[in-house]
Formats: C-alpha cells, sequence, structure tokens
C-alpha cells in the first residue's frame, strides 16, 4: 500500500513506478489521471480530473492498490484489507476525514475515489526550516486533531483506532483546515484482541510493539507528534520512549508549562497513565484555550486593546421588562419604537420600546413560537401560531389583514422579500403568498416540517428540513438544489458573501456554496445545533447544545474560539457594535466581545432563555421562559 496520501503536493518529477498509470489515462470512463502524488511499493495515489463535471475543473484523489502476486490467498487478503479501509472510510463523515467518492477494481487492480486536499502536511511544515508555527496554532492543531480522533474512537458500531497517528498522515489544507489522511492500517478496537506491530517508530506506544492498540495508543501518538513539532527534534533519530528526557520548553520557552503537563501526560509510557482517549486530552485542551485560564502568545499591543481576561463590566443593567401571561420563546423584531414579540400565550405584544409600556396584542387560537417579520410598505407584522396560520396584523393598530391557513403548525419564522411572505409549515410546505392580500403565490412540498426561517439571497430561498435536507428554491418555487445533512436542520440559514451557513441536529455548523449547494466547510460542535448562526467580523458565531458559543473562521471553518455556559445554547446569536449577544437554557443573556469571546457582561433572568436578541441602537432585547421580555443596556 502507498505509505500515506499527500493528495495536495506538488506532482513528482521523478519517473513514474513499474505499472503506474500514464497521464491522460481515464478510468471508469470517468476519472482522467492528471499525474502521480505518490507512489509506494503496492500502489500509487494519482490526482485525477472528474470528467462527470465538464464545466468545472474537479479534482479527486485515486489511490491504487496493485494486486501482483500469484498467491491467491496472499491476494485475496490484500483485496479484503484495501476493501476495508474503503468500506471504513465511507462509513465516516467529519469534515477532517477524507470524503469517498468511489470504489472499483479492474483486473489486477483496485481503486478507491476520494477528496483531493490540497494542502501539505505537518511533517512537510515542519522540515523546511522556517518560522516555528506559534504556540497558539500547535494547540488549535492539537485540538483539531484530538477532535477527529475522538470522532473515531466513538465510533458505532465499534471505536476505531487510527494505529498511525504522526506528522506526515496530518495534513494541513488550503484553508487552514487539519485534515488526516491514510487510514490504511486503521482498525476497530476490540478489548484484549491483539495484532501484529504496526505503526511508525518513534510515534508508536510502547505497547503497539507488543501488538496492543487501544484509544490511548492514538493519545500517545497526538503527544509525540506535538513534542516534534513544538521541539523540532524528529523521534524517529532519538532511543525510543526518551521524550521525558527532552522537555519541551528546553527548546521552546514559548510553550506554556500548563501544555506542556498535557504533552507529557498523553506520552506516559504506561497507558493508564495517559488520557483513556482522545476525546478527554481535547478536554484539558479546551481547559486550557478558555482565555481565562491562559493567554496565548498574545502581544501587549492586543493585551491594552482587548484589556484583561475575564474581566466583566459590571454597567449592565435593565431598562425596563415587560411581562406576559406565559413563556416567551419568540425573538422580538423592532420597528419605528415598537417591539413585537410572541408568547405561548397565544398572544402577539406590541410594546413601546421606550418605556415597556403595552400598545396592543393580537390573540390567535393556539401558541407563538414563530418570530414575527416586518413587511415595511403594508403596515404589517407577519408571524405563524401552532393554531395551523400565518397571520399579517397592521402594525398601527393591531387589526387582522389576513391569514394563510395550512395544514400543519407554522413554528417556522417568515421571511419578507420581493413583495412576497415566505414561510415553512409542519405539513411539509415551504409557501409564497403575496403581501398585499395573503393569496399563496407557490408552495413547494419538501415532504417533513420545515421549522426554519428561510433565507432570501437574491432570487434564491433556502430552507432546512427536518429530514436533515437543505434545499434551494427559485423564485417560482422550482429546486436549484439539495443538500443532505445527517439529521433534522431546524436552524435557519444564514447567507453571506455567496456562502449559507447552518447548523444541523447531527452537531455540525455548515458552509455550503449557494449557487451549486456544494459543501464547502462543516465544523462538528459537540452536541447538536439548534441555534441560527450570525455572521461578523470574519467569522460565523453560532451555540450549541454542549453549552458553547463558537467562533468560526468563515473562510477556513477553523475554530477562533468558544465560550462555555452553564448549559445547553438554542437561542440564535446577533451581533452588533464588535459584540455578540445571546440567551442561555442557564437563564442568562450574555454579550461576549467578538474578537476574543471575553465576557462583557451577564444578565441572569428567572428562567431558560431559548428566545433570540435583537438589538437596536444601545438597547438588547430578549425574551425569557420567564415570561419576561427585557430591554438591557447593550
Amino acid at each position: 500500500m502507498v505509505d500515506t496520501q499527500k493528495f495536495g503536493r506538488n506532482l513528482p518529477d521523478k519517473p513514474l513506478g513499474d505499472g503506474a498509470l500514464q497521464p491522460g489515462s481515464v478510468l471508469q470512463g470517468r476519472y482522467r489521471i492528471s499525474g502521480v502524488i505518490g507512489v509506494g511499493g503496492m500502489g500509487s495515489v494519482y490526482q485525477a480530473r472528474d470528467l462527470r463535471f465538464p464545466n468545472v475543473t474537479r479534482y479527486v484523489a485515486v489511490k491504487e492498490m496493485l494486486n501482483l502476486t500469484a498467491d491467491q490467498s496472499v491476494r485475496e487478503t490484500m483485496l479484503r484489507t484495501f476493501e476495508r479501509e474503503s468500506d471504513m472510510l465511507a462509513s465516516l463523515s467529519h469534515p477532517a476525514v477524507p470524503e469517498i467518492y468511489d470504489y472499483f477494481s479492474s483486473k489486477d487492480r483496485a481503486y478507491l475515489v476520494m477528496e483531493f486536499i490540497n494542502g501539505r502536511d505537518l511533517e512537510a511544515m515542519i522540515g523546511t526550516g522556517g518560522e516555528r508555527p506559534s504556540v497558539e496554532t500547535v494547540l488549535q492543531w492539537a485540538r483539531e486533531m484530538c477532535d477527529v480522533l475522538g470522532y473515531l474512537h466513538q465510533h458505532e458500531p465499534e471505536p476505531i483506532i487510527f494505529r498511525d497517528v504522526k506528522p506526515s498522515n496530518i495534513m494541513i489544507d488550503e484553508h487552514g483546515r487539519l485534515r488526516l489522511v491514510d487510514f490504511g492500517i486503521a482498525k476497530t478496537f476490540q478489548v484484549g484482541q491483539k495484532g501484529t506491530m504496526i505503526g511508525t517508530e518513534g510515534y508508536s506506544a510502547p505497547e503497539q510493539y507488543r501488538g496492543e492498540a487501544s484509544p490511548a495508543s492514538d493519545v500517545y501518538g497526538v503527544g509525540a507528534t506535538l513534542h516534534h513539532i513544538l521541539t523540532g527534534r524528529d523521534p524517529r533519530l532519538e532511543p525510543p520512549f526518551t521524550f521525558a528526557d527532552r522537555p519541551i520548553r528546553d527548546s521552546n520557552s514559548d510553550v506554556p508549562p500548563a501544555l506542556e503537563e498535557i504533552i507529557m501526560k498523553a506520552l506516559a509510557f504506561n497507558p493508564t497513565e495517559r488520557y483513556p482517549s482522545a476525546v478527554a486530552m481535547k478536554e484539558a485542551l479546551d481547559a486550557l484555550s478558555k482565555p481565562s485560564v491562559f493567554t496565548l502568545n498574545r502581544g501587549l499591543e492586543d493585551q491594552a486593546e482587548d484589556g484583561e481576561w475575564g474581566q466583566v463590566e459590571d454597567d449592565v443593567r435593565m431598562l425596563w421588562s415587560f411581562q406576559c401571561e406565559d413563556e416567551v420563546r419568540s425573538s422580538p423584531v423592532v420597528h419605528r419604537g415598537v417591539l413585537y414579540v410572541g408568547a405561548y400565550d397565544n398572544n402577539l405584544y406590541a410594546v413601546n420600546t421606550n418605556d415597556g409600556s403595552f400598545r396592543w396584542k393580537y390573540a390567535t387560537e393556539e401558541g407563538i413560537s414563530s418570530s414575527p417579520a416586518i413587511a415595511e410598505t403594508e403596515n404589517l407584522v407577519l408571524f405563524g401560531s401552532i393554531d395551523q396560520l400565518l397571520y399579517a396584523v397592521d402594525t398601527r393598530v393591531g387589526h387582522l389583514a389576513w391569514t394563510v391557513p395550512t395544514k400543519g403548525p407554522v413554528q417556522s419564522s417568515p421571511a419578507v422579500a420581493h413583495g412576497h411572505v415566505f414561510f415553512g409549515s409542519d405539513d411539509g410546505n415551504l409557501y409564497a403568498a403575496r403581501l398585499a392580500m395573503g393569496r399563496i403565490q407557490w408552495k413547494w412540498s419538501g415532504g417533513v416540517p420545515i421549522r426554519s426561517r428561510p433565507c432570501i439571497a437574491g432570487d434564491s430561498i433556502v430552507v432546512g428540513l427536518e429530514s436533515g435536507e437543505v434545499a434551494c428554491v427559485d423564485l417560482s418555487g422550482q429546486v436549484a438544489w439539495r443538500f443532505k445533512a445527517k439529521r433534522a436542520v431546524t436552524s435557519s440559514p444564514v447567507e453571506h458573501d455567496g456562502l449559507v451557513f447552518f447548523g444541523s441536529l447531527d452537531w455540525h455548523l455548515y458552509a455550503l456554496d449557494i449557487t451549486r449547494g456544494w459543501k464547502v466547510w462543516a465544523f462538528r460542535t459537540n452536541k447538536p445545533v439548534i441555534s441560527s448562526p450570525a455572521v461578523g467580523d470574519g467569522k460565523v458565531f453560532v451555540g450549541s447544545v454542549d453549552g458553547n458559543l463558537y467562533a468560526i473562521d468563515i473562510a477556513s471553518g477553523r475554530e477562533r474560539w468558544h465560550f462555555t455556559t452553564g448549559g445547553q445554547i438554542t437561542s440564535s446569536p446577533i451581533y452588533a457594535n464588535g459584540a455578540v449577544y445571546f440567551g442561555g437554557i442557564d437563564g442568562k443573556v450574555y454579550s461576549l466581545d467578538g474578537k476574543n469571546g471575553q465576557l462583557r457582561w451577564s444578565f441572569e433572568t428567572k428562567g431558560p432563555v431559548p428566545s433570540s436578541p435583537t438589538v437596536q441602537g444601545d438597547v438588547v432585547y430578549i425574551g425569557s421562559m420567564d415570561h419576561h421580555i427585557y430591554a438591557l443596556n447593550a
């Protein structure tokens, strides 16, 4: 087998190996070979163009296994091993694992077609003799390594042990994202099962020399890789298992003692003294990453600008509160000095923003979880109800203008554009209704409940479905593309600069090309994502049921920072004036510095806060399940 999949390296100038495919060769009538990426004793890895996409240049990596031995039993064993790698990769779904597109065999060769990764492996990066990567960068790599290995260690029905963690098997792609490559020797883990000694000397854990491997063995590989990156000393050139004799800070004084301690624990000779899994090691690294615990290579200028970590302003104050008769889960909207919000007491309320005084309310037949939208030219506030209707109410006097009936609860929040209101229903339809009279222009059937707010971007309408699909529909109601996540998409899509962002109950935040629906990147949290994202300052902000508010770099999909609350986050954040505002199930409203995730202030209500805030000027408006709407000093 090829030792590693360096999919993004420059193609070698050396002659092709015996039996290697020539540039221009076409496999399966679809994959035209462009060149050789790597050559090994049992096959090659090629760069190829996928001819199924004639109008765009789409490259794939084609991994080949030559099966030339005359021994039939050996041939069958080799083929089973190659098929096992193919099946294993096809069962995985993680942004750091290459996607599998195809698998086929031809005579004495077998082929695996997978994602082409344009980037460099860590061994090449640290072997150039250039500037050493910053400690902050290495810490981010460490967290991403542990994240993908933790995913493998928790794989169902059986954990997967990678068994060969080392710099050459870890790539950084063109967007700065870490990718794990070469699953040729990865295997499912069974307690007590022994195998052959496999791995790479210097990076492999001591027990692997005895044919034993566990999640703790991969942890050792992470520690060895980090030690190599931070010290510049290749463990393959040192006596085995002597990392303790080469303290990291002796070679790199920039490394904080706390980080050195984590790495050395990962490198313990006895596996019971290490972190039991990559998940446990990531938790330690996450704690280290918190601004209040430890500052990573931040210049004095940045510190002066940002202030001290952990400093919390104490001047947040409540300007007013307004009490409803039941829980407020809907998110408020403010228009011309009036706040509109729905409550589970069946009412849509209109409240004056200057003092929180009551203006009017409109009663529906059942509760309101849909957040309202304003049609300014028609003087309408639009919202859905569990009673299966979309309502249009006059903003000035609270009188009903018209309704749109559906055959299911309307939990989707409406969006207004192009003289129409667009909304979803639990009856499985996306509706387009004219604002002038409420007449249905068209409806598109998604087949399952639609609870996300449609995202309108030009002529495109993007909406999430409870099946896990995200669909893009044009203004005539025709489907342009569909994308399938693994679980429901209740999160409302948000568009920015040609990308559409949304969360899924499959634990991921996705970024898609809005024109074609292609996945640009996916960021994995630790639990489902119900929160809808917000965009600002080159980042995407989103909450997760794991209790964290994440800031993700738009270009690369890499985490910039995260902030941990005392409970789930289903509230959707909003970015305004350099700050991020959101609610938590722990009953608090939070304001964070958008640049670094530092807590600016928090305000405690008397109930969970699934409502999402709105910001007008220097005031934050948000609802709580304690039956109140709050106006807070931003």
